[in-house]
């Protein structure tokens, strides 16, 4: 895989879903974009956006504002790819945390760039790293940690953008669930000299501690009833709740003319 020395230069295109800005982007060219920067070591933050994202930042005008402020946000979860499309770009792609962790450290293996995992618990991240150097043996992890569940102090804080910095990470995949890791890495950005992308639950999907939804009920909009199916007491409000609020804000976008009808 060859990196594009224009990645960066290519013109950005966002649309508003629910009054929440999603990029309009392929897997190609999301992966380039993501590798570029890391080969060059930026500080980036990417969001990864699906349902409970863009109905929390409706509610929420700082968790917006960190979406707004993304070097780039991707459309994870059907509706929201689903959105896009009936706003003019058929092409648009479902691009999702545990997908594209999953790519990026093929990318990651094959152009010498280290890679990082910050988040979970030690037992999971022990057997993501397994599982992450059998599928990819040349794979550098060259930083993980599991944070406590507590707030950082401002000194255990620095000394985490020092180890991160010094380990030569290109890549950060954070794992602390939405919103705080959206928090986190936004709040990292010009601190941490990687790419910080909030996965979400792609550690536990990785590592197996969690079983992910077939590829059939993934690609046709009904990885959620999976998710729901398999943890039914800690998702069920969630899914209630936000989804309700994302079919009404969608008809409200539609009256609006936010939609094409054809």
């Amino acid at each position: 895989m060859n990196l594009p020395s224009s990645a960066s230069a290519e013109q950005r295109i966002r649309k508003n879903v629910i009054g929440v800005p999603i990029d309009v982007i392929s897997w190609n060219r999301c992966q380039r974009l993501l590798t570029g920067w890391a080969a060059a070591r930026e500080s980036r933050y990417v969001c990864i956006c699906n349902v409970h994202s863009v109905v929390t930042a409706n509610n929420d005008v700082a968790f917006k504002k960190i979406i707004t402020d993304s070097d780039l946000a991707t459309s994870d979860g059907f509706p929201i790819a689903w959105t896009l499309r009936r706003k003019g770009f058929a092409g648009q792609e479902r691009i999702n945390g545990p997908d594209l962790m999953w790519r990026l450290c093929a990318d990651a293996q094959a152009l010498s760039i280290p890679i990082g995992l910050f988040g979970s618990s030690a037992a999971t991240l022990q057997m993501l790293v397994k599982s992450l150097l059998l599928a990819y043996p040349q794979l550098q992890i060259s930083y993980s940690v599991s944070p406590p569940f507590r707030a950082l102090t401002v000194n255990e804080d620095i000394a985490v953008c020092d180890a991160i910095n010094s380990s030569g990470v290109g890549l950060l995949f954070v794992s602390l669930g939405c919103p705080k890791q959206e928090h986190w890495i936004a709040a990292h950005r010009g601190r941490i000299s990687a790419v910080m992308v909030g996965v979400g639950a792609a550690f536990d999907y990785h590592a197996g501690s969690i079983s992910r939804a077939p590829e059939w009920m993934r690609s046709n909009g009904f990885e959620w009833l999976f998710r729901l199916a398999v943890e039914p007491r800690r998702l069920w409000r969630r899914y209630l709740a936000t989804n309700s609020l994302f079919l009404w804000r969608s008809v409200i976008d539609f009256f609006k003319g936010g939609f094409r009808v054809s």
